[in-house]
């Protein structure tokens, strides 16, 4: 009964605090096939807040079949950043187990764009930490998917990790992806690799020129920016 009056609720305070000129511009902006309902991200964590807390759900079960249904039966983006957020909760930290990878794998695919990806990698990262031996295993596998999403996702999955980062598997999954042209991948290389540097510069120093010939210039560029600006380096070509 509380998912049911959830997500009831989630729907008509999204659609009580729809913007309709805003709607078509957050479209546009994330180039999204699915419609907006034009609610800001502000007043979705609102609408979250309280409405998580008035409908607590109950078991492994209930949080994720409501995250799924959610998702599934979005019509507008915001339901689904409704169900990112849910599967974010603090409060239902003890459901994210290994349990859940299988429903994050499924969002990472059908999703299929950065907003949705990228959240998505940070409760990748939360697993691995907690299942490092499990869960590298699974993202190693994911750095050879032939979903591109589930590639990015493998390696910017470390984001957060600082210095539990285990590094071997994020070059390993960094260098399986060099020679993808892909943007998206390209990017991932170099913001992975860029957030490493705050933690460990030498490394990342090291492994940019060991492979500078096979990387492109944008996975160089983002993986250095910092490193350059505080004059750690010079220029590398």
């Amino acid at each position: 009964m509380s998912a049911s009056l959830l997500i009831a609720e989630i729907r008509e305070a999204l659609e009580a605090n729809a913007d309709e000129v805003k709607a078509p511009q957050m479209q546009r902006y994330m180039k999204s096939a699915m419609p907006y309902r034009g609610v800001q991200s502000p007043a979705v964590k609102i609408i979250c807040t309280a409405t998580f807390r008035k409908h607590p759900l109950d078991g492994f079960d209930s949080w994720r079949d409501t995250i799924l249904a959610l998702w599934r039966e979005a019509v507008y983006r915001e339901e689904r950043y409704v169900a990112l957020a849910l599967a974010a909760a603090k409060a239902y930290r003890p459901y994210r187990t290994l349990q859940a990878l299988a429903m994050f794998e499924e969002m990472i695919v059908t999703g299929a764009w950065w907003d949705f990806v990228d959240d998505i990698s940070s409760r990748l990262g939360e697993l691995l930490l907690r299942y490092p031996r499990e869960m590298k295993t699974h993202m190693s596998d994911w750095a050879r998917s032939g979903d591109m999403w589930k590639r990015r996702a493998s390696i910017i999955c470390q984001l957060n990790a600082k210095d539990r980062t285990d590094v071997q598997l994020l070059l390993n999954n960094i260098e399986l992806n060099l020679n993808d042209e892909e943007f998206f991948i390209r990017k991932a290389i170099g913001w992975a690799l860029r957030q490493h540097a705050k933690t460990e510069p030498e490394t990342v120093i090291d492994f940019v020129h060991q492979h500078r010939d096979r990387m492109s210039p944008l996975s160089k560029r983002e993986a250095l920016r910092i490193l350059l600006k505080d004059g750690a380096i010079a220029a590398m070509p």
